[in-house]
């Protein structure tokens, strides 16, 4: 008895001091964890969604409708369906060298009544001729890299922002310059060492144009920065408060088929061509050899050796194929197994049973001597000896 209650003192002991130790591990774990432990706000960005997805002037439109300013975002002009009023502002995201003559003459007198259109010169890396671009030359406007010798300017021009860092803008950019008899200016932003300018307001009519070299400031992803906003704030400063609306083009009037097929159908073209040469020379009939093939009377060895047997087998002289057939066998089994053929015998039988597998039943039947004047043995015994050769 007074065993037992030792036992039951020690197991309750070593349970006390197990329960004190889980405690004290679990007391400084949750100390460790309060005092290391910092909660972290992370901000994912999920990918655009619905019209912000494909509209690049979706965050402009935003800004716009929040400002008060009645916007109008769409990919096409439609203007028979989107009638321009006196105190509209339209801004083409798009090359405006795809604008149709007709698109042109109306945008133009609409700018005329009192509209402010907004446009971007042709990117840097297209190749223009004077005519490509018209709607800049009845603007009186001179494409930088158009018409001339020189290569194009594609220095960035500085932008300075009260209250932000120091900015630069237009990079890689087409700039542009005014025709003698050019338009009235109203405001330019130029570059004195280059005689270009990136920014131009002009007068037409009771309206104004705003040139600049590039519109990518106004899109989704460079809106937000500082000298960006600023900038787009100037941009619509015209006709601002006169209750128009803002028309947002996208994406102007996509060029013609074969314009378009001439510009970037090359990419399709070229791979397709290269296979279509790959498939035509797979399919095309190869030469043959210099020297010319034998005439079609001439035996081949197979032919010559089947007529030979036959002509041995028909005047009775079987006994010679069968050797010839059997002394093939010796011959592989000798290449194969040097022992099993210096064997006589059972003992050859036994070796050749080993290394095939088959029974010592088989291996005699095989190496059996055809019964004479027996066809139907006689061809059983070859055929049971080739089987034999090709085990081995």
């Amino acid at each position: 008895m007074r065993g037992d209650s030792l036992r039951t003192s020690k197991s309750a002991n070593v349970t006390v001091l197990v329960t004190l130790a889980v405690l004290v591990l679990g007391l400084g774990f949750a100390a460790w964890w309060m005092a290391t432990f910092e909660r972290v706000i992370k901000v994912q960005a999920l990918p655009p969604r619905g019209e912000a997805a494909y509209n690049p002037l979706y965050a402009l439109k935003l800004s716009l409708v929040a400002d008060g300013q009645p916007t109008n975002a769409r990919q096409r002009l439609e203007l028979d369906e989107n009638p321009l009023g006196p105190h509209d502002t339209l801004l083409l995201y798009g090359d405006p060298a795809t604008l149709r003559a007709q698109e042109r003459s109306e945008l133009l007198d609409w700018v005329a009544r009192g509209g402010h259109l907004i446009l971007r010169t042709p990117e840097l890396s297209e190749d223009l001729d004077i005519d490509d671009a018209p709607i800049f030359g009845e603007l009186g406007l001179l494409l930088d890299g158009v018409g001339e010798d020189d290569d194009p300017v594609a220095e960035c021009m500085g932008l300075r922002v009260a209250r932000e860092d120091d900015h630069v803008e237009f990079c890689n950019a087409r700039r542009f310059a005014f025709a003698d008899d050019g338009p009235e200016i109203l405001l330019s932003w130029d570059d004195e060492a280059t005689e270009t300018s990136v920014f131009a307001r002009l007068a037409h009519g009771r309206g104004t144009v705003d040139v600049l070299a590039d519109l990518d400031f106004l899109n989704n992803y460079q809106l937000e920065d500082g000298p960006h906003y600023a900038l787009a704030l100037q941009l619509f400063q015209p006709n601002r408060g006169e209750g128009g609306t803002a028309h947002l083009i996208y994406s102007a009037d996509v060029p013609s088929l074969f314009r378009l097929m001439m510009r970037y159908g090359w990419m399709i073209a070229t791979p397709l061509l290269l296979a279509l040469i790959l498939w035509l020379w797979l399919r095309t009939e190869r030469l043959g050899p210099l020297q010319p093939s034998p005439a079609v009377e001439r035996r081949s060895l197979l032919e010559h050796v089947q007529a030979n047997g036959d002509h041995l087998y028909r005047y009775g002289r079987s006994a010679v194929l069968y050797a010839a057939v059997f002394e093939a066998f010796l011959r592989r089994l000798r290449r194969r197994d040097p022992y099993a053929a210096a064997l006589e015998g059972v003992l050859r039988v036994e070796a050749i049973a080993r290394r095939t597998g088959m029974s010592a039943a088989e291996i005699e039947d095989a190496l059996r001597y055809p019964r004479p004047r027996d066809p139907r043995d006689f061809v059983y015994r070859i055929a049971k000896l080739l089987h034999l050769r090709h085990r081995l």
